[in-house]
């Protein structure tokens, strides 16, 4: 493809030699010939010190915010978002033969992501997921590195479900993802918004910084769909041309509301009451969080034009979510639960609906990651102990941290509660301290790690999948 059909549309008026183009990139690394790179200016490294080495090494071109005053280079206002636009136009734009639904949110993203791409399937619609867990294109599952992925990576996935014949795409879409400008020039045909707690602060610097960024999803959208019992809910609706669609379990003064609620073990049920009718919801992952992920999902395609009977059958049918409530096989008279949670909201919902239906103790392994939001430690330590009757507190991705200051960190906001209180670095024999104390009736909740299969330590990331823990830690006890 040419290097004036990939920039047609970008308003570019400045002279250049009309190139072949091979590729795109913005890493520094990957440069070769033909290829278009993009000088992205970071906190840690700014592209555009290798510019005119991307024009040594046989770049087509180099996209730049900065007159550098190199031939070849296409100056633009932000070359974040000029990477988004250069990325769709170069795979031919497939994200214009897609529906696309974007789910944004600091909890219930992936749940409501896996419910929607559930029902769709389930009502025989092709869909494409991109978020946390995985990437699905059909039958094809590839391992996902970002809640929502690199330019580059996601044009190329919105190409692949295009040609596949997808006519839906369902994607979570994060806060980093938007400040970022990954997602520019897409139009979503549906946001939905899920709520929004304290994560990220690390990166965004303020609470209110992380909300402008959850903003930007509904600046470029048909239609909002958002949860109001969420004390963000109203700046969300605010400043949009979309249509808005609201939903609560708390309130009548809104579109969707549940009404009945009933949450066991084996998931939740209640009575939808929304513009297209009334119906029965049943959805096989238990707490409050799953009747709000499951009626955004259910509202959404609605408000799409889908039936409302056939939405809410189809919903019936949907199987739990990797790592989000998952229970773990164990053949012991206690149950073991692995979950995401790793904020403060994040864990609070889980322990309180494990509080909920546990006939014994909850005993809880948690901890939190390193090189991230410091202030959230103290809290879901807080949290753990006042909603557990065992804390084992542990390790989560410690990255270049050390371990030993994540959990006192996180012990400092304990406090006065009657939990018992076990720590140890190594979330192997941290998992296995809590296995061998549960007993009949007791849950033991494995918080924080979710769908992953790996740790992340200074020493660099290895494999750990706490399914095969449990298994591995179960079996040697039964040899002995």
């Amino acid at each position: 493809m040419k290097l004036s059909e990939i920039i047609k549309d970008m308003g570019i008026t400045a002279a250049f030699e009309d190139k072949e183009v091979a590729f795109i990139t913005d890493n520094s690394a990957k440069i070769g010939e033909g290829c278009i790179f993009v000088c992205i200016e970071g906190k840690r490294f700014d592209g555009h010190t290798k510019a005119a080495e991307a024009l040594e090494k046989g770049a087509a071109a180099i996209v730049v915010q900065k007159d550098m005053g190199l031939p070849n280079q296409i100056l633009v206002e932000n070359t974040r978002s000029a990477y988004a636009y250069i990325c769709a136009a170069f795979y031919g734009h497939p994200e214009r033969r897609l529906k696309i639904i974007g789910v944004t949110g600091t909890n219930g993203k992936t749940t409501t992501c896996f419910i929607i791409k559930s029902v769709l399937d389930g009502m025989g619609h092709k869909t494409g997921l991109i978020g946390t867990v995985k990437n699905i294109v059909g039958d094809r599952e590839y391992e996902a590195s970002l809640t929502t992925p690199d330019c580059n990576d996601l044009f190329a996935l919105f190409k692949e479900m295009a040609d596949y014949g997808c006519e839906y795409c369902v994607m979570e879409v994060s806060s980093q993802a938007l400040d970022q400008r990954r997602v520019d020039g897409i139009h979503f045909d549906a946001a939905i918004f899920t709520n929004l707690t304290q994560d990220h602060l690390d990166y965004h610097g303020t609470f209110e910084a992380y909300k402008a960024a959850k903003h930007m999803l509904f600046e470029n959208s048909s239609l909002a769909v958002v949860n109001i019992d969420d004390e963000s809910a109203e700046y969300m609706l605010e400043g949009t041309s979309c249509r808005n669609v609201t939903f609560s379990i708390n309130s009548d003064k809104c579109d969707y509301s549940a009404k009945n609620i009933r949450i066991s073990a084996s998931g939740v049920k209640y009575e939808l009451l929304g513009t297209g009718g009334i119906g029965r919801i049943h959805f096989g992952v238990p707490g409050k969080f799953s009747v709000y992920n499951s009626m955004g999902a259910a509202a959404c395609l609605v408000e799409m034009g889908m039936d409302f009977k056939a939405v809410l059958d189809s919903l019936v049918a949907c199987k739990g979510i990797p790592g989000r409530m998952e229970v773990v096989p164990t053949d012991t008279p206690y149950t073991v639960i692995i979950d995401y949670a790793h904020t403060p909201d994040g864990l609070e919902n889980v322990l309180g609906c494990v509080r909920e239906i546990t006939e014994g103790r909850v005993i809880t392994v948690f901890g939190c990651g390193g090189d991230r939001d410091k202030t959230k430690r103290p809290i879901m330590g807080e949290i753990a102990a006042r909603l557990s009757d065992v804390v084992v507190v542990t390790s989560d991705n410690p990255r270049s941290e050390d371990p030993q200051t994540i959990i006192e960190d996180i012990t400092a906001g304990i406090g006065r509660h009657d939990s018992k209180i076990i720590v140890d670095i190594d979330r192997m024999s941290a998992i296995g301290k809590a296995l061998e104390i549960a007993r009949e009736g007791d849950v033991v909740v494995l918080a924080g790690k979710g769908q992953e299969t790996y740790q992340i330590l200074a020493s660099g990331k290895i494999h750990f999948d706490e399914r095969e823990a449990v298994a591995k830690i179960l079996s040697e006890k039964a040899a002995k």
